[in-house]
């Protein structure tokens, strides 16, 4: 373990990993466990514990665990209570509330706000100033740009939580707002500025205000290239599992066959 040694705490509760930096003025709450050759870069929190932390005394922060090989930036605020598999990272001043769970592979942008009790796949890629609410589920290899919003009041302000849920390999475009409950598919493609209501089946390009069905996103044809850019995973590699070896060698090989 390395750090500067500028103002750092690291509780004597938690456990971190061979080969860890932590920057200056970073605080490592109880119960934390942080995996081999993981950056905690200046100014984190992480395993802040939750409310009852400051009225409770007999309080017992849960556990934290960050996957190894994974880079949290400047100002990242972590609760307690959550788990992040291998290779995960962070934009700079980031939160994400308590019981989060992320899969390997996961990146999250700068000034993006999880709201806790989520639950994200493999390789999701969220962009920054990103919003999302509690209850949300997201498949793997769904990418997610700037400015979205998952919302999950129905009826605000009610007692009622219930967050979207995204397919794998589903695309949500820059400045989307995604309403409560809200179902979509696989390989979607939901197009940026639109305000989704109601579910939408595999293979959806979905677009506007309020949404409507445009087309099977295969049938999407590009203007650069004349052709059909979807379903993604066959054009994009960069930083995927399949990459210099093909989505379609890939996906047989892990089970993917049906996508």
């Amino acid at each position: 373990m390395k750090f500067n040694n500028r103002n750092v705490f690291i509780s004597s509760k938690a456990r971190i990993g061979e080969n860890v930096k932590i920057g200056d003025n970073t605080i490592i709450y109880d119960n934390v466990i942080i995996g081999d050759n993981t950056i905690i870069a200046n100014d984190c929190i992480i395993g802040e514990p939750g409310n009852d932390y400051y009225f409770n005394d007999d309080y017992k922060n849960p556990e934290t665990h960050i996957g190894k090989n994974s880079m949290i930036r400047s100002h990242t605020i972590i609760y307690s209570d959550s788990v992040f598999g291998n290779f995960f990272s962070t934009g700079h001043r980031v939160t994400i509330r308590e019981k989060s769970v992320f899969g390997n592979n996961c990146r999250i942008g700068t000034l993006s706000d999880i709201q806790g009790h989520v639950t994200f796949g493999q390789y999701c890629w969220l962009h920054s100033n990103v919003h999302i609410g509690q209850k949300s589920e997201i498949g793997n290899f769904v990418f997610i740009y700037p400015y979205v919003v998952f919302t999950n009041d129905p009826h605000p302000p009610s007692n009622i939580c219930n967050g979207p849920k995204i397919g794998d390999f589903s695309q949500v475009a820059v400045g989307t707002v995604v309403l409560p409950g809200v179902k979509i598919g696989k390989h979607c493609l939901l197009g940026a500025q639109s305000l989704i209501g109601r579910d939408v089946e595999d293979y959806q390009l979905v677009a506007g205000n309020p949404a409507k069905v445009l087309k099977d996103v295969r049938e999407l044809v590009s203007k650069e290239t004349g052709k059909s850019h979807y379903p993604w995973p066959d054009n994009f590699e960069r930083g995927m599992p399949w990459e210099n070896i093909g989505f379609e060698k890939w996906k047989k090989e892990n089970g993917y066959e049906n996508d």
